[in-house]
């Protein structure tokens, strides 16, 4: 295993929610493509575009996911991210909320990932971060600051 990078690098989720036909909540996790672990929607910042922007952007790229975004970060975890070159970063993310108002029949990355909408209690159990755990567990629809 190659060296580890010392400085925490920045990432952007989306947490995209929204409600079912019985007004409960759901949240949407994603498999990453190359462990399948369960995830939010997530990247790195975009050159030119405000961090909750970027974190929208990554929501449609990776799910095909159109809504609107809070412009306040709900929370941040950390997580380590295993480069193409080999190197472990540890990447910290800023979380913002993603109201779902709908999906794209196409997008960037359909097919290379599975979708799954559940509880944010089931969501928590299929994640590995302990700190996205807590944040799952604590979502509060009704909390969130405005969406843009």
């Amino acid at each position: 295993m190659k060296k580890k990078w010392r400085k925490a690098r920045r990432q952007v989720a989306a947490l995209p929610y929204r409600f079912d036909m019985q007004g409960e909540l759901e949240v949407l996790l994603i498999t990453s493509r190359e462990t399948r672990r369960w995830v939010l929607p997530k990247g790195w910042p975009m050159p030119g575009r405000k961090p909750h922007r970027a974190a929208e952007r990554e929501a449609y790229e990776e799910a095909g996911l159109k809504g609107r975004i809070s412009k306040a970060v709900l929370g941040t975890y950390e997580y380590d991210k295993r480069l193409d070159n080999g190197m472990v970063v540890s990447c910290a993310v800023s979380v913002f909320p993603l109201h779902v108002t709908g999906q794209h029949n196409r997008w960037p990355e359909r097919g290379q990932r599975e979708l799954c909408w559940c509880t944010p209690q089931e969501a928590a159990d299929l994640v590995q971060e302990d700190d996205l755990k807590l944040l799952l567990h604590a979502f509060l629809p009704n909390e969130v600051p405005a969406l843009s």
